[in-house]
């Protein structure tokens, strides 16, 4: 984490990206009237007016210090709107930051984020008021709040703050004719099926990549590519060619051996990064890790282990994947999803599909909130 300053402007060309708040979506949804009744709408306006004034306040700030900007809603953010940008703003809570952090996958851009409606202090005190308000963010990942925000964004417009590298996940599936680099994860990745009740089938292992020569890799393949075929029967199944080098699979044109693979039946598997590791791995019983680290945490949810297992599967569930590992999934049931960082960036699963999972994405440039000031708080909690 770095801390720097200046007396001239470092970011001169802003792209704010402002949350879409809920009583907006919800006026959507009355107006067609598929609004649910139970709705407390003079609570989901009071917030909505306060996520607009600190969003006029901050324009404001913004034209006073005379920066170039471009406002844009959370679900209309596009990778053209970061032409020629220097700095990202996210006002909101920590989803906008999240769903903003997702289109700087070069990690390039630092990203600054802006709660824009923060829980008080005589809230926070009240555990009647912080469980009843259920639409306010926790603002985990945002370096300021409403409350101090021209302070704080003067400061890094003026090259202060703490800008802090965020290492994220590396995710790439690979189905049966394409290979599809998912989006940089900042704070965790959920690997299920598409039903809470279902059980996830899949078989997980680390790869290394193989070094044995390419003429003896073709036979490999070819054999393994050929098994189940109804010609030439007995000369397609080569035990010792495939007891030597075990499971082989391909990413990114390079070939890998599958070591130490085991099946698994679960509800599913968390990966986090020290990041996400205070959100949802660790209420499902992971780990908490160091702030700075470069290590993720995968955990399998509800691990289904037979009673006379080995210990290696016993102890498997919740275990860190450590820098430069390679964490590898073959999806065993007939439907499953990705989900990334929440609920709104998803991606299929189909039987037969591979994940490959690494902490190899470019880290994200993330302004954290400064040791002391006012408010700060555990980071990763990912809502909205």
């Amino acid at each position: 984490m770095t801390y720097v300053q200046g007396s001239s402007l470092r970011f001169r060309k802003l792209l704010v990206v402002i949350k879409q708040t809920a009583y907006e979506e919800y006026s959507q949804l009355k107006l067609r009237g598929q609004a649910p009744k139970a709705l407390r709408w003079n609570r989901l306006e009071s917030r909505y007016k306060a996520h607009k004034q600190c969003v006029n306040d901050l324009l404001a700030s913004l034209r006073h210090h005379k920066v170039d900007f471009l406002c844009v809603n959370r679900v209309e953010l596009d990778r053209q709107h970061l032409s020629n940008v220097d700095l990202v703003v996210a006002v909101g809570g920590d989803g906008t930051v999240l769903s903003a952090s997702h289109f700087l996958d070069h990690g390039t851009i630092p990203l600054l984020g802006i709660n824009s409606d923060p829980i008080t202090r005589d809230e926070s005190k009240s555990v009647k008021n912080k469980s009843a308000d259920e639409r306010r963010s926790h603002g985990a990942l945002c370096a300021c709040t409403s409350n101090d925000m021209h302070r704080g964004l003067s400061r890094i417009l003026y090259g202060g703050g703490h800008l802090s590298s965020r290492t994220r996940i590396q995710c790439v599936l690979k189905t049966t004719f394409t290979e599809t680099r998912l989006v940089p994860t900042l704070n965790d990745m959920l690997i299920c099926n598409p039903s809470p009740a279902a059980v996830s089938r899949f078989r997980m292992g680390w790869l290394e990549e193989n070094h044995y020569p390419q003429e003896e890799e073709e036979d490999r393949l070819t054999t393994t590519s050929n098994m189940g075929s109804l010609s030439e029967p007995t000369q397609l199944y080569k035990p010792p060619t495939l007891n030597h080098y075990g499971t082989v699979t391909r990413f990114g044109g390079q070939s890998y051996d599958v070591q130490k693979s085991i099946n698994v039946w679960s509800s599913g598997m968390w990966v986090s990064t020290s990041t996400g590791s205070t959100a949802a791995i660790k209420n499902s019983g992971g780990q908490v890790m160091e702030r700075d680290s470069s290590d993720l945490q995968y955990l399998i949810r509800e691990h289904m282990i037979e009673a006379d297992a080995d210990n290696d599967v016993q102890t498997i569930g919740n275990k860190p994947l450590r820098d430069g590992e390679k964490l590898h999934l073959r999806w065993n049931s007939h439907r499953g999803k990705v989900f990334i960082d929440g609920s709104h960036m998803t991606h299929d699963l189909s039987l037969g599909d591979e994940l490959l999972i690494t902490g190899d994405a470019p880290p994200l440039q993330l302004f954290l909130r400064e040791d002391g000031d006012e408010n700060t708080d555990a980071m990763g909690l990912s809502t909205a």
